[in-house]
């Protein structure tokens, strides 16, 4: 009975890490959702415009993505904020900013022991991904 308890603990706590480790976007509704549009018709803008609603508070990274360069993981952050605020109904995104993001480390180590004497060494590389976030919003157009 206890061991079919934990087993089952077990696999809801790696069910748990795998959905959150695997979420690259999220937003927080601040306002009201409209119906959704394509992500081509979501403008993104450096400065607020005029008249806007606000609808949520977007969050996204690179992570999980091909993308090498530093611009192509800035690309693949614009685009997946794009993709959220399109669902949310908003044809505007408000960015608050694109930046690095620490996602893992790789590392390596050798050693070796001859007697009494003994050498080794070793290395660690951190792994960046870009993580931006924005305000999903509604422009009014008059």
């Amino acid at each position: 009975m206890l061991s079919t308890q934990l087993t089952r603990v077990a696999l809801l706590a790696a069910v748990s890490t795998l959905v959150l480790t695997a979420c690259v976007s999220s937003h927080v509704l601040v306002g009201t959702p409209r119906p959704a549009i394509s992500p081509d018709q979501v403008k993104v803008y450096l400065h607020p415009p005029a008249k806007y609603d606000e609808i949520a508070v977007l969050d996204s990274s690179s992570r999980h993505s091909w993308a090498i360069t530093a611009q192509g993981k800035s690309d693949k952050v614009i685009e997946r904020l794009k993709g959220e605020a399109a669902k949310l109904g908003a044809n505007g995104i408000l960015l608050q900013g694109v930046g690095d993001q620490q996602v893992g480390a790789v590392g390596n180590g050798f050693a070796t022991a001859n007697g009494n004497s003994a050498f080794g060494f070793g290395s660690s590389h951190a792994v960046f991904a870009k993580a931006g976030s924005g305000l999903a919003i509604y422009v009014v157009q008059e």
